[in-house]
């Protein structure tokens, strides 16, 4: 398997924010030929949780290791965080949707399959980018078309910016605006023509309360939006694989027996819309 790192700023030639990241990892292997030979895939750009405040380990190698078993070349961004506020973050994730589009051929990914994937916080970055993906904020970087994702997948998202929520989250990519903070609830930015939607979440997380997906998937039932939504009776905030490649050995939290199996129903659910392995040039 051949692991690159991009550094989306330079390569494009955008200068950065002090101290912004903006860095892309792709983890891309070649079918041998006993097996089969060249293989066109899916392409799924991953975006840690962490509260904007940092991008999580546990939600970016290990997912995205898990997602390449079942046939997808991933893509990992670590973006910039706080101080960095709205929209750095998604401009950065335009980059990498631009990047993964571009170069997709040469990574043997289809440019017309390429699903984003956001944990908590990164899960609503992952929202910003699947609803203003034609927006101002990124118009110098491409085109509707060539940012808006093919599929999204929000798992345990901080969707919304009122009531019970994730504060820091909000604080962090508002930067402490009141108006900036109202805009970015995600049940305001959805919108019909955005790409299908896999959501999950517990109904037990003590971090992002399920309030968050339960009224974002209402915005998308208003707005006859694609998705499904699982909501799982047991589990805790993060838990991203919910095995132990992300718990040490016998220490996995206390979940229902469905919630490890979320990356396989989110899986069919995007083949389902059209995100599958081909052969070769299909």
């Amino acid at each position: 398997m051949d692991v690159r790192e991009i550094d989306l700023y330079r390569y494009y030639g955008h200068t950065p924010p002090p101290e912004a990241v903006g860095r892309l990892t792709v983890w891309h292997y070649e079918t041998p030929e006993r097996l089969g030979g060249r293989r066109t895939r899916p392409g799924v750009l991953l975006l840690p949780g962490g509260a904007y405040s940092r991008t999580s380990d546990r939600e970016a190698e290990p997912v995205a290791l898990r997602f390449a078993a079942l046939g997808y070349i991933p893509f990992v961004l670590r973006y910039s965080c706080a101080p960095h506020s709205f929209p750095v973050a998604l401009r950065e994730a335009a980059m990498a949707m631009r990047y993964i589009r571009e170069n997709g051929r040469e990574l043997d990914v289809d440019p017309h399959m390429v699903a984003a994937v956001g944990f908590s916080a990164g899960g609503h970055l992952c929202g910003t980018l699947g609803t203003l993906y034609d927006g101002e904020e990124v118009a110098d970087i491409g085109a509707g078309a060539v940012i808006r994702p093919d599929a999204l997948g929000l798992c345990y998202p901080v969707a919304v910016s009122w009531g019970a929520t994730h504060e820091e989250s909000f604080e962090n990519i508002s930067g402490g605006s009141r108006t900036l903070r109202d805009r970015l609830s995600l049940e305001k930015l959805v919108r019909a023509d955005m790409p299908p939607v896999f959501l999950w979440h517990t109904r037990e997380d003590p971090s992002v309360p399920c309030r968050n997906s339960l009224i974002l998937a209402c915005g998308l039932e208003e707005a006859g939006v694609d998705f499904a939504f699982h909501l799982y009776h047991r589990g805790g905030h993060g838990l991203s694989n919910a095995d132990e490649t992300v718990y040490p050995a016998g220490r996995v939290p206390p979940v229902s027996w469905d919630v490890p199996g979320w990356l396989e129903a989110m899986v069919r659910f995007f083949q389902e819309k059209g995100l599958r392995i081909k052969d070769g040039e299909e």
